[in-house]
């Protein structure tokens, strides 16, 4: 068994029991390690004879995830600790220090959404003489569940930014936050339409990572986006759609 499958291994110990069962819809302790790992790869300076990478790491948590990790959030940081260690002694990166893993909340975040910043912090005597100077690296970066992409957030802001995705129908906004959304007449649908043109399953509102796409279900009278007849569409901010003889409005905004 490899080192750093050991101390996966270790860090999803963490959560046994009571705690597993918490974080069925939480961050869980395992992606927040994988994902760390990813920055560390993303945020490589590469110098005369080594290649450098941040040693602290800030993870922005919802208020609900960081009280999930609150029993044990001290345990938790080691073991996130030792396993970027243990990656960048394994791919032969070089740190100012022994990795930092900070932990933050912010209002702002969702369940199960995250944000990690990075940064090279100069602590003590230099690494060598073309290590870096203390700078950070990189914006904060946000993972969302099931998106393997991140979504970066401009430096300096003060906080990570919520992003807001909404249908308008008929003056009436309906916000998204799943990542499947099902249109129709049925009452099972997510938003119902009171419209006898539209079918009772018509269309599928999904997010693929960063991106949203509509989707016809096998629809009678199908759907045009921006006036073109179309079986799927990848949606834009003030893209209009028409389902049957119902109009709405796809919204993209951080508030």
């Amino acid at each position: 068994m490899s080192v750093l499958r050991a101390i996966e291994q270790k860090i999803e110990a963490l959560v046994e029991g009571v705690f597993g069962r918490a974080f069925r819809t939480s961050v869980q302790p395992v992606e927040l390690a994988r994902k760390l790992a990813k920055e560390m790869d993303d945020h490589r300076t590469v110098s005369v004879s080594r290649v450098y990478v941040p040693n602290e790491y800030t993870v922005f948590l919802s208020p609900h995830d960081r009280r999930q990790f609150q029993a044990y959030e001290d345990s938790l940081k080691l073991e996130l600790q030792e396993y970027l260690a243990e990656h960048a002694r394994r791919e032969g990166y070089v740190m100012l220090s022994p990795p930092a893993v900070l932990l933050a909340t912010d209002d702002d975040l969702g369940l199960g959404v995250f944000g990690i910043a990075t940064r090279m912090v100069q602590r003590g005597r230099r690494a060598g003489p073309d290590a870096p100077a203390s700078r950070q690296t990189g914006a904060t970066m946000v993972y969302r569940p099931g998106a393997d992409a991140p979504e970066p957030v401009a430096e300096g802001d003060a906080h990570v930014e919520r992003e807001v995705v909404a249908l308008t129908i008929d003056g009436e906004r309906h916000e998204i936050d799943k990542r499947v959304v099902v249109l129709g007449r049925g009452q099972d649908c997510d938003i119902q339409l009171a419209d006898p043109n539209v079918s009772r399953r018509h269309a599928e509102l999904r997010q693929d990572d960063t991106a949203y796409w509509l989707v016809d279900l096998g629809s009678t009278n199908g759907m045009e986006v921006n006036g073109r007849r179309l079986r799927q569409a990848k949606l834009e901010d003030g893209d209009r759609i028409t389902l049957g003889s119902t109009e709405m409005v796809f919204e993209r905004e951080l508030p």
